[in-house]
């Protein structure tokens, strides 16, 4: 082949090349998707679906989960996926049966992990060939953490078939919602990825049954976690964490809602009636399903005299950044309740924006004022749907405190 017709043959291949990623498209069906953190590979799965009108769908699985992503746009061979209500997307290239690219969190300065998939691979983990002797993980387990600034205690629940392993932790604060995995080589794996947070568990069983290992979360952050079976094991009370300071009995502030108008506990609206306050922000996943649950919960009960406002904490002291956040939740939700812009995540200065507590401890926080105006009850942290028999456990008590202070004869507010 002459010079001239080597150069027409490579002008022909790179035509093709451009012609075949300008019709690229994002295969339908399940995926497995590797982000690395901290030279560790952490992978999820996710499922795409492509309408007759050529618009996507992704939906994020762990374990019996389904996060909805519906903001995905394809640009011939990119594809940029926004992630849920999070403030974060996946942005990458697609090669033929993979994805290539970064794992991305706009709201933090150069925060991008490299991210790839593989088209029809629906494992999570890699799996033994032929596994035998695998150690039996399932239980429920007191969990101890350990950072280099501190301790904390959980409960580990795990359910295990095989060598396949669901469960979660919780914490005094929340739990780590659906962790998928499984045993490879007597380790387990545990995973999940909801848009915004990344975390990796594997452990060891000690020949005493006591567990040993690793939690690795984002970019930086890892600690160290024991663990033994105890089925009586509980953590602090939920309701002792935060609470008003001595000479207090209720909570007041002045928040701008999402239109920048000033809401206080004052207002008519508010005034003889039952009011739940959620600390929250819409960075984060426990807030995330504690508002899918008060949401409905709203719709269903608000004429029997009650009222939700969400108390937002966003990750920038910037009112329209936060306002933005908030509306966009608003809408994915369909959440008919009140909101306000309270202040940042920062929870020494969350606390500061409400003085009459000794400390915001954790976001969700959810408060419970009476008829009278009189705080009745603060919850700090929140058990979700991925604890199972927990969650049911706090919809049985969140519903039962309601029906009590709906109950109430009304006192006045001095």
């Amino acid at each position: 082949m002459n010079r001239l017709s080597s150069a027409i043959f490579a002008l022909l291949v790179l035509a093709c090349q451009r012609q075949n990623e300008s019709d690229a498209a994002l295969k339908p069906g399940m995926w497995r998707g590797v982000i690395n953190i901290q030279n560790q590979e952490l992978p999820f799965n996710f499922e795409v679906e492509k309408d007759q009108e050529g618009s996507y769908d992704i939906y994020l699985r762990n374990a019996e989960e389904r996060i909805l992503l519906d903001e995905v746009s394809v640009n011939g061979d990119s594809v940029d996926i926004g992630l849920h209500v999070f403030d974060a997307n996946i942005k990458a290239l697609m090669y033929g049966d993979s994805l290539k690219g970064v794992f991305v969190k706009n709201y933090e300065k150069n925060y991008r992990i490299p991210f790839a998939a593989a088209y029809g691979q629906s494992f999570r983990f890699p799996k033994e060939n032929k596994p035998a002797n695998v150690p039996d993980f399932g239980g429920k387990y007191e969990v101890t953490f350990v950072d280099k600034s501190d301790t904390t205690l959980a409960i580990g629940v795990f359910r295990q078939e095989g060598d396949s392993v669901t469960g979660t932790f919780l914490t005094p604060t929340g739990d780590y919602r659906y962790l998928q995995g499984s045993v490879i080589n007597g380790t387990m794996h545990l995973s999940t990825f909801d848009g915004n947070h990344a975390y990796l568990f594997k452990a060891v069983k000690g020949s005493d049954g006591t567990l040993s290992g690793e939690y690795y979360s984002g970019k930086t952050h890892m600690e160290f976690w024991t663990a033994r079976k105890n089925e009586q094991a509980a953590l602090p009370d939920a309701e002792s964490l935060t609470y008003l300071k001595e000479g207090y009995d209720r909570i007041t502030f002045s928040f701008p809602d999402v239109n920048g108008k000033i809401v206080t506990l004052d207002d008519q609206k508010y005034r003889g009636k039952v009011v739940i306050l959620q600390l929250f922000g819409t960075w984060c996943p426990n807030c995330m399903d504690e508002t899918k649950f008060l949401a409905p919960w709203y719709e269903q009960n608000k004429g029997r005299g009650i009222e939700i406002i969400g108390l937002a904490y966003e990750r920038k002291d910037n009112f329209q950044y936060a306002s933005d956040r908030v509306r966009k939740m608003i809408s994915k939700w369909n959440v008919s309740y009140d909101f306000v812009i309270a202040g940042t995540n920062d929870k020494a200065k969350a606390s500061e924006t409400l003085p009459m507590l000794n400390k915001v401890a954790a976001f969700p926080t959810t408060i419970f004022i009476g008829k009278d105006g009189k705080v009745k009850k603060i919850h700090t942290g929140f058990s979700g749907p991925g604890t199972g028999p927990y969650y049911d456990e706090f919809v049985e008590e969140f519903n039962e405190t309601v029906n009590e202070l709906l109950g109430e004869k009304l006192a006045s507010r001095n």
